[in-house]
């Protein structure tokens, strides 16, 4: 059956949504924890299992681009059907549990390339792995950012995607202690040869696919969605409307103002947190350890890919312990100075990466980073949801996926070679330049329309 919508961004709700008890809300994002875990255990090793197949530090970059080309791609798509969808599992369901069976197939796939060794070079078959996992990752995510802003009225929706950042916490850090963990704990072996993953990364990725699908599960069996009836009653939209992949183009053209202002945010931020990615390991290699830029399969290499995982571990729980006073945050201080702040602390931490005199220090950069992490997995979202016309929740969080992949792509695209030009193959210039776009990000957050504060503001004017 299909739905559609009514447009038009002062398109009023019939009805008032009910509100939900903490545990509706945090059953309705436990398959973010799983969504999480994948993309901790790719954050945190994507980089050193390509350079272990031969990738050179400076193409590090072009490899990721899999990742923001597949999201552009995929993720207003997913919205524009799923905005479209009711079957017996619900509206956003069908997609985030078809996308983690085939993102748990693509996690057991990545660090086993060299099985296909003979096929073509092993770090192009690498790279084909690592684009697998992103649609799969994109399928079944974007869905997940739709259902909060569905199900949640504007007093809940700061609840709403903070208990859902606080998983996502929860999910990367797991994921990217995991390979450290197996390795000190538990002694499975981090060293391997050129051409074949370590075992404790290998197993890692195993335990992150079956955590990714059980809490995925856990959501759609826990999760009520509104059926279509109910659901017109909410947001005011009619199912007498068919409309193809083509109103994608006409709804961006019709973008609300608020998403607009948000773009520039987003666009400095996730520069920002592509250059983090990409280059944390190798500049823990060359500037904390005094590698060698061309060494990247000795014990001491697999060290630093190890302590990337720690402190991208770091990063992820202070984001998850940061996102529960997300909302006594914004309502002390509003909800566009609460993510103004936390920018600007997770500026100061990358920047705080040059002058790390070991890797100890590192974690206390990464405990700033977690900070601005938490109020980017949120904030956005929150801002965002009220101003979005009814029934377009999962085509508009699409479309405002271009302003999180598009930076990742220039980025992609010039970030390996001016590693290697410009900065002369010292990667900690990466994370440098990653700081001052984070503090780019806390000014122009200021400046952005918030509609949805507006509205608890009068309504709690008229009560």
């Amino acid at each position: 059956m299909a739905i559609s919508s009514s447009s038009g961004a002062g398109t009023a709700a019939l009805k008032p949504k009910p509100t939900l008890t903490t545990a509706q809300i945090f059953n309705m994002s436990f398959g973010f924890l799983g969504i999480q875990f994948g993309f901790a255990l790719q954050n945190s090793n994507a980089s050193g299992i390509l350079r272990n197949y031969g990738a050179e530090v400076e193409h590090l970059s072009w490899f990721w681009l899999a990742a923001p080309l597949i999201g552009l791609i995929v993720q207003p798509i997913v919205g524009h059907y799923s905005d479209r969808t009711w079957n017996r599992l619900g509206r956003r369901r069908p997609y985030f549990l078809a996308g983690a069976i085939l993102s748990s197939s693509a996690l057991a796939l990545m660090p086993n390339a060299n099985i296909l060794g003979s096929i073509a070079p092993l770090v192009i078959i690498g790279a084909a792995f690592l684009m697998i996992m992103d649609a799969c990752f994109n399928l079944a995510m974007e869905p997940f950012r739709a259902l909060v802003a569905d199900n949640l009225p504007d007093s809940q929706r700061t609840k709403g995607f903070a208990i859902q950042t606080f998983l996502i916490g929860i999910g990367a850090v797991m994921g990217s202690a995991l390979p450290a963990i197996l390795n000190s704990v538990f002694h499975v072996s981090n060293e391997a040869p050129e051409g074949v993953v370590a075992q404790n990364v290998k197993l890692a990725f195993y335990i992150g696919a079956s955590i990714f699908v059980l809490s995925v599960l856990w959501t759609v069996f826990k999760t009520k969605e509104y059926p279509p009836k109910e659901y017109a009653e909410y947001h005011g939209v009619q199912d007498d409307k068919k409309e193809g992949l083509s109103s994608i183009f006409k709804d961006f053209a019709r973008m609300p103002k608020t998403m607009k202002q948000l773009g520039l945010v987003q666009f400095f931020s996730w520069f920002a947190l592509f250059g983090m990615w990409v280059f944390t390991t190798d500049t823990i290699a060359t500037h904390i350890f005094g590698l060698s830029i061309d060494d990247k399969s000795s014990k001491a290499y697999r060290e630093a890919q190890d302590w990337t995982g720690v402190i991208f571990a770091v990063y992820n729980g202070v984001s998850a312990a940061y996102a529960l006073l997300l909302p006594t945050i914004a309502k002390k201080i509003g909800r566009k100075q609460t993510h103004a702040l936390s920018l600007f602390i997770g500026g100061i931490g990358l920047i705080s990466v040059y002058f790390a005199p070991n890797k100890e220090f590192l974690i206390g950069s990464m405990v700033c980073v977690g900070i601005a992490w938490a109020s980017i997995l949120a904030m956005p979202y929150v801002i965002l949801s009220g101003s979005i016309p009814a029934g377009k929740m999962g085509i508009y969080m699409g479309i405002f996926n271009f302003f999180i992949t598009i930076p990742q792509i220039l980025n992609g695209l010039i970030g390996g070679p001016i590693v290697k030009h410009l900065y002369n193959n010292q990667p900690v210039y990466a994370l440098v330049l990653a700081g001052v776009f984070m503090l780019c990000a806390a000014i122009s957050v200021i400046y952005v329309y918030d509609p949805g504060a507006i509205r608890i503001k009068e309504e709690k004017k008229l009560a």
